[in-house]
């Protein structure tokens, strides 16, 4: 299955739409959910919603935008409810749940060097004060790829505990993650300096 945040290939209208008229319509979709009346917010969802349909996004995918956050979802619809009443703490949860659905589509349609592109053209001005815009494109794409990596290398840990019939504690997995992850991390920087990133024009 493609890893959640990951472009899905099609040749919808959405795929189609240039990576920055797409993000600036994330921004504004955005801008819109957080000033919407709580009480339209179920219709904000169906628009979305419609999007992901029109993208041709299989639902398990649209679902996969979102299921991260079902945990912190839940602690902060109980935090929010304590702290204010349940319908607050639901349009709450709501705007932020649509904000991300808003984000997964535009990743789901739109190629990541595109989005690198636009950042890097949008930055070009800021070249005259020292910033590298091309370094700036590289630490975002390394980010971006650096999540579906560490999120195979925890399945396969996970995997390899429940193979091996242990239990799955958090830190039992946790440990081996993280050394992982570093190595991951070395190979990569040296594989970046044996390829002259590092050096300074």
């Amino acid at each position: 299955m493609t890893p959640a945040g990951l472009y899905h290939p099609g040749t919808t209208m959405l795929h189609r739409l240039p990576a920055g008229v797409k993000l600036a319509g994330l921004a504004a979709g955005i801008t819109v959910v957080l000033l919407l009346d709580r009480r339209w917010l179920p219709a904000a969802g169906g628009g979305i919603g419609i999007l992901y349909a029109a993208a041709r996004i299989p639902p398990r995918l649209a679902l996969a935008q979102v299921r991260p956050l079902l945990w912190f979802a839940v602690f902060l619809l109980v935090l929010q409810a304590l702290l204010t009443d349940w319908q607050r703490a639901v349009s709450v949860v709501l705007t932020l749940v649509l904000g991300v659905a808003l984000a997964g589509l535009v990743t789901l349609t739109t190629r990541v060097s595109a989005m690198l592109d636009v950042v890097e053209a949008l930055l070009g001005p800021l070249g005259r004060f020292g910033v590298r815009p091309d370094r700036v494109g590289l630490v975002l794409a390394l980010a971006v790829r650096g999540v579906p990596v560490i999120a195979g290398i925890a399945g396969t840990v996970r995997d390899a505990h429940r193979a091996r019939g242990s239990t799955v504690a958090p830190w039992a997995v946790l440990v081996p993650v993280v050394v992982r992850v570093l190595r991951h991390a070395d190979s990569l920087g040296d594989a970046l300096a044996a390829r002259g990133v590092d050096d300074e024009r």
